[in-house]
């Protein structure tokens, strides 16, 4: 199950990664631009610097929102699909299994578990590309 764990988290990390350097990296320079701008106002107030650049950053704070709360969703439909496997099995096992039973279920869980971990890194490029338009479409 490990080497399932480990295809799981490294697709979480590629689509981490193409969508910053796709999209977020260009949010942030916009962002830092924008801040920087209000810095050089020399004769606004501290607090209506402080708004500028709180105004600057919205777009930025929403799409991390958006993308961490998106990525917990698919954690949690990955989750959901292993603990399915659990409750199956479970129901499955007898009162009082024997350790051959044990070994079996065992071994039926596993596989349940590393074909729902496949199912979800295919689903990994189409959640990308639907988190990608979403951000270059500011629809967050």
């Amino acid at each position: 199950m490990d080497g399932a764990q480990a295809r799981v988290e490294q697709a979480i990390s590629k689509m981490v990664n193409s969508l910053d350097t796709e999209c977020l990296r260009r949010m942030q320079v916009d962002m830092y631009q924008c801040s920087a701008k209000c810095c050089q106002d020399s004769k606004a107030s501290l607090e209506d610097v402080q708004k500028c650049i709180d105004n600057c950053s919205r777009d930025v704070n929403k799409a991390q929102a958006y993308l961490q709360n998106e990525i917990e969703l698919f954690q949690n439909r990955l989750q959901r699909c292993a603990m399915g496997c659990q409750d199956k099995l479970r129901d499955e096992l007898p009162a009082k299994p024997s350790d051959e039973e044990k070994v079996k279920v065992m071994s039926s869980l596993e596989k349940c578990v590393i074909q729902c971990a496949d199912k979800h890194v295919e689903l990994v490029p189409g959640l990308t590309k639907k988190m990608l338009d979403t951000l270059k479409n500011r629809n967050f």
